[in-house]
């Protein structure tokens, strides 16, 4: 098992119905096995000594129905290693619940609320979750991918893991069955700074070229004039810079 001491939110937008979570750790890799997300059902993050089953069971029970606690009871129950999970639930609806198991590493704790749930373990004290939680709620304008970037600011700039820092991802859908954003910083000395700042690209030169991909409504999808004149520019001269082309 690997143990993943981190903080993390899984949210929902009550605006637009999108869902996503945000998470950083002092583990590399972070994207790649704490966050669950799909359109239309919820959010999970699973994490300390984690168990990635728990977020694809979960989405399949939130997806049969089942509300946020409900799936995190289920969860829960059929797992032995309770006492050193960390989990993080959001339906579709804006419920959410969570678990923070009696043997996660201190500090840990976990505050949830209609449409969050941050949580965080092997934190340096319980201001790296309340600053998180507090964010949240007070950046209702932003969109959602803008917000959860800001809340792990917050956990961040409260103390975050007390061992350092290494890895950060955002992963974010709207109503398609891929990503509207998935990001991640993999290995980094300052991984959120290095979130945001691939996030201020991507949100001026992916993020206009993801809302004119194919959907399942509209199979061609379209682009406007300016997006694709913009991609055809060298990544340097684009609005935000850049780095290398895709």
């Amino acid at each position: 098992m690997l143990e993943v001491n981190t903080f993390s939110i899984s949210a929902r937008c009550s605006r637009t119905g999108m869902l996503g979570v945000a998470v950083s750790t002092a583990v590399p890799g972070v994207g790649g096995i704490c966050p669950f997300v799909k359109p239309g059902v919820g959010a999970i993050s699973t994490q300390s000594w984690v168990n990635p089953y728990l977020g694809i069971d979960g989405l399949k029970l939130l997806e049969q129905g089942k509300t946020a606690q409900q799936t995190l009871d289920i969860l829960i129950k059929d797992d032995p290693g309770r006492d050193v999970r960390q989990l993080g639930i959001v339906d579709a609806n804006g419920t959410s619940a969570a678990w923070t198991g009696s043997h996660c590493t201190e500090w840990n704790g976990h505050i949830t609320g209609t449409d969050f749930s941050v949580q965080g373990n092997m934190l340096v004290g319980a201001r790296t979750i309340e600053a998180m939680a507090e964010t949240f709620q007070g950046t209702s304008s932003l969109t959602l991918p803008e917000r959860l970037i800001a809340v792990l600011e917050a956990g961040q700039s409260a103390g975050g893991d007390k061992r350092g820092r290494q890895s950060a991802a955002l992963l974010v859908y709207k109503v398609e069955e891929f990503p509207y954003l998935s990001l991640r910083v993999d290995e980094h000395a300052h991984p959120v700074a290095e979130l945001r700042r691939v996030f201020e690209i991507a949100r001026h030169q992916l993020l206009p070229f993801v809302d004119g991909m194919p959907s399942r409504r509209d199979p061609l999808g379209g682009l406007p004039k300016e997006v694709t004149d913009m991609l055809m520019t060298p990544p340097p001269d684009r609005p935000g810079g850049g780095g290398s082309g895709l």
